[in-house]
């Protein structure tokens, strides 16, 4: 599974690395919610929430589905402006702005992202919330599937989107107000620093090596004219005759995203400064070597092979199997990289690669959160 963006006829100057404060804001938002995806950030984390006005508290949680079980495009309006061309501003007042000319249409699909589709955003154009009843009794249905609260946001959505509108602009202030200034202040020269870099990159050796530097995670087929970004979800996309954007964040690890809303411009979101993106594993070798693992024959075999090197024969008499069918086991294990070989005299010997297997845990979770 991964989303694919065409960008047949895309020119050099059409992709942009530009860093956006509300995506930023966007992405504070859900380490508050979700400190646990973020184990770095967990001291800033308690620190804005031990000072955080109780009343500011409340109103987070009153809409943190925006932000906790999906990152809303709402973060990401300049995408959604007419000419698909458009650049995240300077300031978060300038973005604030941006959100604003969003249509109501728009705004109500981006917003109703929480029930897992219930629009018709992604995909194909098709009728909105707003203007079919069908598709609005689907989403009231779905947000009522998530919780009462998330009904109550729908229907208030979908009953005064302008309400809904001045709600959150003024939430965001007070975001900006009571934290999120003081950090964007820290973190802006990191992410301007890293959005000069592939730029730079971008303008001397291309897009393909722009790309690599954003995340192993990411591949350009050029001759093909698509991008290929590794992920637990299908998806699909083009630039057409628009642009495309590389937005970096400081707070955003493990979540690499793709906004793919049809009609938007095609954003990547990725995050910044974190050594555990070095080499990310893809999630076909990630389900390889837990599907190597999980029989139990084979989990018997991990237990001497972790302690000792072995070879076929002495794990053929330590099981009691023949060493045809040690070797297919073995031959799994290796393909899935979890065991290194090494040649001594006329001996072949086998031994778990524990630091890959004690990787699994922190693979398995970048990979489903990516």
């Amino acid at each position: 599974m991964s989303v694919h963006i065409d960008i047949a006829g895309l020119r050099p100057e059409e992709a942009a690395v530009v860093p956006s404060p509300l995506a930023e804001l966007g992405m504070a938002l859900h380490a508050l919610s979700e400190p646990a995806h973020h184990p770095g950030l967990q001291g800033w984390v308690t620190g804005v929430t031990a000072r955080l006005d109780p009343h500011l508290a409340d109103r987070m949680c009153e809409a943190d589905f925006l932000w906790r079980t999906t990152f809303s495009d709402l973060f990401l309006p300049w995408a959604g402006l007419p000419d698909r061309r458009a650049l995240p501003g300077a300031t978060l007042a300038e973005e604030l702005d941006q959100l604003d000319k969003l249509s109501d249409e728009q705004f109500v699909d981006a917003a109703l992202e929480f029930t897992c589709g219930s629009g018709t955003g992604y995909g194909e154009c098709g009728p909105t919330a707003l203007s079919d009843p069908d598709t609005r009794r689907r989403a009231l249905d779905l947000a009522a599937a998530r919780g009462p609260r998330q009904l109550r946001f729908g229907e208030r959505l979908l009953a005064d989107p302008p309400r809904i509108r001045a709600w959150l602009r003024q939430f965001l202030r007070d975001c900006d107000e009571a934290f999120f200034a003081e950090a964007w202040a820290r973190l802006r020269h990191q992410l301007a620093a890293d959005a000069r870099h592939k730029t730079d990159l971008l303008r001397r050796k291309g897009l393909a090596e722009a790309l690599a530097a954003v995340s192993p995670a990411i591949t350009l087929d050029e001759a093909a004219g698509r991008i290929t970004v590794d992920k637990l979800g299908d998806g699909r996309t083009a630039t057409g005759d628009g642009g495309l954007l590389l937005v970096p964040t400081s707070l955003g690890w493990p979540h690499l995203m793709v906004l793919h809303r049809y009609g938007w411009q095609p954003v990547l979101h990725y995050p910044v400064g974190s050594p555990e993106l070095a080499a990310p594993q893809t999630l076909e070798q990630l389900a390889m070597r837990m599907t190597a693992l999980s029989h139990p024959v084979r989990m018997r075999m991990c237990r001497h092979l972790a302690r000792s090197a072995h070879t076929t024969s002495e794990l053929a008499q330590v099981h009691g199997m023949t060493a045809p069918e040690i070797s297919r086991h073995l031959a799994v294990l290796k393909k899935a990289g979890l065991i290194t070989t090494r040649r001594r005299g006329r001996y072949v010997l086998h031994q778990l690669d524990v630091t890959v297997v004690a990787r699994l845990g922190s693979e398995f979770l970048e990979g489903i959160l990516r």
